[in-house]
């Protein structure tokens, strides 16, 4: 019998998000990208083996890759199985990826991956063109998060 953790991961299709991603960036822009795997990074993602923490994308001739995203080796593997880190591509359109690069080229400007699912049997990645925050910024994140929990414990009494 499956654990019920991996069959409410599928019922959903989210496989890994990047919760520090809200709290460090300003979010500008969201696109839904494919990636390029091979199989054994496939099965080891569907088991939940997969980690867009640290992740980044960035544009090299026309190319859009996504790196320091960790895939856990499948366990079931054999000596074909894959390297832990390697940059994957990204499946976008030539025009997109174009705008993408004129966008990237501002000032302070990066692609950051949110979140990885399932989309009609193939691993797609939420990609969103962000800003970093400043110190003072996270500070009044946290104020403002503050803030509403304090309301909505008032509004339960």
């Amino acid at each position: 019998m499956p654990p019920k953790s991996k069959e409410s991961r599928d019922a959903s299709g989210v496989l890994a998000t990047n919760r520090k991603a809200f709290r460090d960036f300003h979010v500008l822009e969201k696109l839904e990208a494919g990636i390029e795997l091979l199989g054994t990074e496939v099965k080891s993602i569907r088991d939940g083996h997969i980690r867009i923490d640290e992740a980044y994308a960035h544009i090299e001739n026309n190319q859009a890759e996504i790196l320091q995203m960790t895939i856990q080796p499948y366990t079931h593997g054999n000596v074909h199985n894959h390297t832990p880190t390697r940059p994957r591509r990204l499946l976008l359109h030539k025009k997109e990826i174009l705008r993408l690069q004129s966008k990237i080229g501002e000032k302070g400007l990066t692609l950051v991956p949110l979140k990885a699912y399932l989309k009609g049997g193939k691993v797609k990645i939420e990609l969103a063109l962000c800003k970093g925050k400043d110190t003072v910024d996270k500070r009044e994140t946290l104020k403002k998060k503050a803030v509403d929990m304090d309301i909505r414990r008032a509004m339960r009494r």
